[in-house]
């Protein structure tokens, strides 16, 4: 099943959530209770212009609409709610 957005929203796929540290200490399941706001772009509505399929965005905490799509958990973003593309 394919999905594509519609208005100005943005289709992502959230990036994992590191388990080590860059020195290799283990992070342990209870210290990371947020899920991350960085994440890949899946699909792009057609009047968004300046995100492409690819691209790393940052986004608002609570922000999105959670889906499943293709048994992958995806999340629908609308366009303000992304605060910037990390380069």
């Amino acid at each position: 099943m394919a999905f594509k957005p519609l208005t100005k929203r943005v289709l992502v796929e959230r990036k994992e959530i590191a388990t080590t540290t860059d020195s290799g200490i283990i992070i342990p399941d209870t210290a990371s209770k947020e899920k991350p706001s960085e994440a890949v772009v899946v699909a792009v509505a057609s009047d968004v212009d300046d995100i492409k399929v690819g691209d790393t965005v940052c986004f608002s905490t609570y922000a999105g609409s959670e889906l499943i799509v293709d048994n992958k958990e995806v999340l629908v973003l609308e366009y303000k709610d992304i605060l910037g593309i990390l380069v």
